[in-house]
């Protein structure tokens, strides 16, 4: 066909079915051979009653930054109070830093919080476990 329609009218038309514009949420991005290896954790652990959990320990490393988010942000204003101060965001060179950790918590009790001062490789990763995990499993369990 070669007819064409407006954006407006593209944008009414898909209001109308339901659809409404969003912004998207943001997942990790799991390869295909983790997706497999989780599925299968979750396979062999569904019988696994609260007893059984209680026996375990979580961990994860996480970045936190100081300023600001990673995120867009957004604001309701009126038309002419742009540099209103409570309208504004403040943003410092090279985006005010960040710190990254290391936790771990059980059922029982919150685990060691380990600031990590550099990338997180095989190595630095095998120094937390050797360091903090196992002080800790043993403490616990």
């Amino acid at each position: 066909m070669q007819q064409s329609i407006c954006e407006a009218t593209t944008r009414t038309t898909l209001r109308r079915m339901g659809y409404n514009s969003r912004r998207p949420h943001w997942v990790p991005l799991i390869s295909t051979t983790n997706r497999k290896k989780r599925l299968q954790f979750a396979q062999a652990h569904q019988n696994w009653t609260v007893e059984d959990w209680k026996n375990v320990a979580w961990s994860d490393e996480s970045r936190y930054l100081l300023r600001h988010s990673d995120g867009r942000v957004r604001i309701w204003r009126k038309q002419n109070a742009n540099m209103d101060p409570s309208c504004l965001v403040t943003t410092v060179q090279a985006g005010g830093g960040g710190v990254m950790v290391w936790g771990m918590f059980s059922w029982h009790t919150l685990g060691p919080l380990v600031p990590i001062g550099h990338s997180l490789n095989a190595t630095a990763y095998l120094s937390i476990v050797s360091d903090h995990v196992h002080p800790f499993m043993t403490t616990m369990y």
